[in-house]
């Protein structure tokens, strides 16, 4: 759910970065919903979970070679957007505690995986 807020919170905000617009107007409309999840199933089916993370910072380090290459007037603001995603998903639920109460909102794995997505966005070596 909170991927969808951010959607939505893209698509409300006129100040907005015209990609970012554009990527959440996009996917809005359950069929580019459909046809994202079936590109992004595909290209980690088969993963193991150990392999997860390491593939899905090779996407990032994609997309933002692609952003460089192709709109690099946006790609900073992109960039920032997509770890805005990641920093909502990772708010979207405490970790630890009991019951829902107490635990931390951010746990220390999250936290470093959000640098690595970090570092990764903007051409650095995970350090991890």
């Amino acid at each position: 759910m909170s991927g969808g807020w951010v959607l939505l919170e893209a698509k409300q905000d006129a100040n907005a970065n015209p990609l970012v617009k554009a990527v959440a107007d996009g996917l809005s409309n359950s069929q580019t919903r459909t046809a994202a999840r079936d590109w992004l199933g595909s290209r980690f089916k088969g993963a193991q979970a150990a392999d997860l993370k390491a593939r899905a910072l090779q996407e990032l380090r994609d997309v933002a070679q692609i952003l460089d290459a192709k709109a690099p007037e946006d790609a900073a603001a992109f960039k920032l957007w997509l770890q805005h995603v990641a920093e909502k998903a990772a708010e979207a639920g405490n970790e630890g505690g009991f019951l829902g109460f107490g635990g931390v909102q951010v746990s220390e794995a999250e936290k470093a995986t959000l640098a690595e997505i970090s570092a990764t966005l903007n051409g650095a070596s995970p350090t991890i």
